[in-house]
C-alpha cells in the first residue's frame, strides 16, 4: 500500500430541503387549510477515525465530498427526508487543519472518535407553519438553509510506540525489517526510504509499534529534505531509537547534528526519552568497535548499545531496553486496544 500523509479536500454539507406550499383538498371540503410540510435537514460531513488505516491514500484521487440535500416538504404535512451524511474515514493520528494549513480544527487520535466537520442546512418551513389568526391561508414557505462548504487539510501524524531516528543510511529500515514483518526497501545508499513506514515488533511477550522515517539531514527542521514533514511522524512516539552508523568518521558529530535538528523542530521532541544505538557493527573488529564506543561516550557522555541488523547481534538487547523505557513512559495497553497491523 502506498503511503500518503497529507491531503487537501473540499467538503460540502447538504442544503436543507424547501418547505412546501400546499392546501388540504378533499371531497366536500372546498377550502381546506394549509398542509405544506417542512423540508428535511441536509446531510452532515462527518470524519471518523478507524483503527485499520495508517495512510491517507484514499484522498489522493478523490478530493470532493458532498453530503446529500434534504428532501423537500410535501402536502398532507409530510416532512422531507434528512439528507444522507458524507463520512470520511481517516487513520488514528489525523489532524484536520483549516485551509490556511495552520489552524488545527480537530485532532483525531482514538479509534472510533468522530467529529461533525460541517453541518447540513436546516430544512425550510412549510406554509402550514405560518398559519395564524390573521393569515389563515399563507401562500409562502421557506427555502432550506445552505449547508457549510470549505476546503480543509488532512494531515497524518503516525501514532507509534517507538520512532526510529538517524541520518540517511543509518540502518533504520534494516532494523525495522529485522524486528518486524514490515518489508521496507533496503539498499546500501542514502535516502533509500522515501516514505514513513510502520512495523510491529515483539519482545518479552509485549508488542511495540515502530515508525521508521526517512533519514534526516542538517536543516531538516526548516523543511530541508522534507525533514519537517518526516519529523511530525515521531512527535507522538513514546520513545525514540537513535541509530548511528558506526562506520562514520565521527559518529558523535552525527548524533549531535540530529539532536540539534530535533531541538530546533520542537522542545518536546528534544525531551523525548531515547535509546542510542551504534548500528552496522558487523563491519568492525572488536578492537575498532571498542575504540569507536569509547570515543562516542567521551564526546557525548552516553554509552550506546550496539547492533547488527544483518547478523541480528544485539537486536534483542535493544528491543528489551526500548520496551523497558517505553513501559516507564506509556504503560502497556490491553490486548483489545492494541492497534492491528
Amino acid at each position: 500500500m502506498k503511503f500518503l500523509d497529507e491531503a487537501k479536500v473540499f467538503i460540502a454539507a447538504g442544503h436543507g430541503g424547501r418547505g412546501c406550499v400546499s392546501f388540504h383538498r378533499e371531497k366536500f371540503i372546498e377550502y381546506g387549510g394549509p398542509d405544506g410540510g417542512n423540508g428535511g435537514k441536509g446531510g452532515d460531513v462527518i470524519v471518523r477515525c478507524v483503527p485499520n488505516l495508517n495512510t491517507l491514500i484514499d484522498y489522493r484521487y478523490r478530493q470532493h465530498f458532498k453530503a446529500k440535500v434534504g428532501g423537500h416538504g410535501m402536502g398532507k404535512n409530510r416532512t422531507g427526508a434528512h439528507g444522507a451524511d458524507a463520512v470520511l474515514l481517516v487513520p488514528p493520528g489525523t489532524q484536520i487543519l483549516a485551509e490556511d494549513k495552520e489552524s488545527v480544527l480537530f485532532d483525531l487520535v482514538e479509534p472510533d472518535q468522530e467529529v461533525v466537520l460541517a453541518r447540513g442546512g436546516i430544512g425550510g418551513l412549510g406554509n402550514a407553519m405560518f398559519k395564524s389568526s390573521i393569515n389563515r391561508a399563507p401562500k409562502f414557505a421557506q427555502p432550506g438553509e445552505p449547508g457549510a462548504e470549505f476546503w480543509v487539510w488532512l494531515q497524518l501524524k503516525l501514532i507509534a510506540d517507538v520512532g526510529l531516528l538517524g541520518l540517511p543510511n543509518a540502518g533504520k529500515s534494516s532494523f525495522l525489517a529485522a524486528v518486524s514483518a514490515a518489508k521496507p526497501k533496503v539498499a546500501a545508499y542514502p535516502f533509500t526510504t522515501l516514505h514513513p513506514g510502520l512495523g510491529m515488533a515483539e519482545s518479552s511477550g509485549q508488542r511495540m509499534l515502530i515508525a521508521d522515517i526517512p533519514g534526516l539531514i542538517e536543516g531538516a527542521h526548516t523543511g530541508l529534505g522534507l525533514g519537517d514533514q518526516f519529523l511530525r511522524h515521531i512527535e507522538r512516539c513514546a520513545v525514540l531509537i537513535h541509530l548511528i552508523d558506526c562506520d562514520l568518521p565521527d559518529p558523535a558529530a552525527a548524533y549531535k547534528a540530529i539532536r540539534n535538528e530535533c531541538a530546533q523542530y520542537s522542545p518536546l521532541m528534544a525531551a523525548k526519552p531515547e535509546i542510542v544505538v551504534l548500528s552496522k557493527i558487523d563491519s568492525q573488529t572488536e578492537t575498532g568497535l571498542a575504540l569507536t564506543m569509547d570515543t562516542f561516550t567521551e564526546a557525548t557522555g552516553i554509552t550506546p548499545l550496539t547492533l547488527s541488523s544483518h547478523t541480528r547481534q544485539g537486536i534483542e538487547a535493544v528491543l528489551k531496553a526500548t520496551l523497558a523505557l517505553k513501559e516507564s513512559v506509556r504503560p502497556a495497553k490491553n490486548e483489545a486496544d492494541t492497534i492491528q497491523m
